[in-house]
């Protein structure tokens, strides 16, 4: 029986050479992982939402040669896709796992998205957590903490999300490989559907 579980083997994938080699560990032991998530949270963010939301794991299926260096279940109100939408997100990295709402460079709802962000500043600054991250690009592990961030900061992001045709813009948190190892699937369950419902109000700002 599958569990949600992130274990060192998962973390390891990322570190296996070749597209087909790393492709049958993401497969091994990540993805069983993710299908479970589908599961229990494309009905919960149907509840939580009002919409119905459909689960979409990575498959790579566009690389030829170089092996991803993440993958991620995407949940998105749509059966065919979720880029063209804004949509929530598990994933990994190879330093972490990370919990998302995105807004990626093909959604067509980020103009819209950017100027309901710009008008609710002082309450998006006042309550997303401290230790919830943004990120302006998916590709990137990186990101930065909600708390270091002036509002200036993050009206200038919420201005280039409507103005710049490859912005992104991305807040959730981020799970160190240290720590994520060591939770139950009990422990993932709670921690991501809290994450998701603190950042509902930004999923509903844009609809």
């Amino acid at each position: 029986m599958t569990t949600i579980t992130f274990k060192e083997e998962a973390f390891a994938t990322f570190s296996v050479d070749g597209l087909d080699e790393r492709m049958h560990e993401i497969i091994t032991h990540i993805r069983p992982s993710f299908s479970k998530l589908g599961d229990i949270f494309a009905p919960k963010l149907t509840e939580l939402t009002g919409e119905e939301f459909f689960p979409h794991i990575a498959k790579h299926a566009r690389r030829t040669v170089n092996p991803p260096k993440d993958t991620w279940i995407a949940f998105a109100a749509n059966k065919r896709g979720y880029k063209m939408l804004p949509h929530f997100q598990v994933g990994l990295w190879e330093s972490h796992v990370f919990v998302w709402f995105a807004l990626i460079y093909e959604c067509s709802l980020k103009e819209e998205y950017g100027k309901q962000f710009e008008q609710e500043l002082e309450t998006i600054h006042e309550h997303i957590p401290a230790h919830f991250v943004w990120s302006m690009d998916h590709m990137k592990p990186g990101a930065t903490l909600h708390s270091e961030l002036s509002k200036d900061e993050l009206q200038a992001m919420f201005t280039r999300l409507q103005k710049v045709k490859k912005a992104e813009l991305l807040c959730g948190i981020h799970i160190p490989h240290e720590e994520a190892v060591m939770l139950t699937e009990e422990q993932w369950i709670k921690k991501i559907e809290e994450t998701y419902k603190t950042l509902l109000p930004l999923y509903k700002l844009g609809r």
